[in-house]
């Protein structure tokens, strides 16, 4: 594996005068090609914050964010634009499909918005359904599937573009047990077999014990790290568990 991205003293300040929160503070660290990584913290920890600015949706009060070399933080808002539709895929909490479409047109607009043909398309779209358990439903439209599906559905969306990071906020925080299972184990089939770089926000430690690698973020600085290694995912949870304990975190299991 070779480094990818490359976060340097990243702060982010909120407010102003005497009124200013520090979300995120001075955070460094790296993520290989082909990783999978887990950011974990209590509310207001600083993930969401630190994955938005890693998104570019936010930006950054100083230090500075580099995809293979690239500031990202020196890109001007037209440039981010474009960084962001050839780059990303996003997989959100609410699925964000749109239910006048059905399920295989929600996966071909992402295609469509690059300006991709009907014959590069077809191909992909269909294979990456067929890989992830969704060709069955490909005519229904997203009220009409459970939402697992329609979470698979949005990993479908977020990687026809091979997307170089693809990143997930709380992506099981909308499912029941088994809906979450089927997606955690969707990211592993993606990171596996589609070589898919992804960052993943979770307050739940089932959830991240699917990830390679755990970022522990408290106060806006990340205070521990873990790496799963050769371990199973049994051990892997124990970990996480054993961290959260000392810290007195939110396992997630309590939601």
């Amino acid at each position: 594996m070779n480094e990818f991205i490359k976060v340097c003293d990243v702060e982010k300040y909120y407010g102003e005068g005497n009124n200013i929160t520090k979300a995120v503070n001075r955070v460094s660290f790296s993520i290989d090609h082909g990783e999978f990584v887990g950011i974990m913290g209590a509310s207001g920890s600083g993930k969401s914050t630190l994955l938005n600015m890693l998104s570019t949706i936010d930006h950054v009060t100083a230090g500075h964010i580099y995809y293979d070399g690239l500031d990202i933080t020196a890109l001007r808002s037209e440039q981010v634009a474009q960084f962001r539709k050839y780059n990303l895929g996003f997989v959100f909490q609410d699925f964000n499909l749109l239910d006048t479409l059905t399920i295989e047109e929600n996966i071909r607009l992402a295609m469509t918005l690059h300006g991709k043909s009907k014959q590069e398309i077809d191909p992909v779209v269909h294979g990456m359904m067929s890989k992830l358990g969704i060709a069955e439903i490909a005519d229904k439209f997203p009220y009409q599937v459970s939402g697992g599906q329609k979470q698979r559905c949005a990993c479908a969306r977020a990687l026809v573009n091979q997307p170089k990071l693809v990143l997930a906020d709380e992506p099981t925080g909308a499912l029941d047990s088994r809906s979450s299972m089927m997606l955690l184990d969707t990211f592993t089939l993606m990171n596996r077999e589609f070589h898919a770089t992804i960052l993943m926000v979770t307050h739940d430690a089932f959830s991240a014990s699917y990830c390679g690698r755990i970022l522990f973020l408290k106060d806006g600085q990340i205070f521990h790290e873990l790496s799963r290694g050769e371990k199973t995912r049994r051990e892997f949870l124990n970990q996480i568990l054993d961290v959260l304990a000392l810290t007195g975190g939110d396992s997630g299991y309590a939601d």
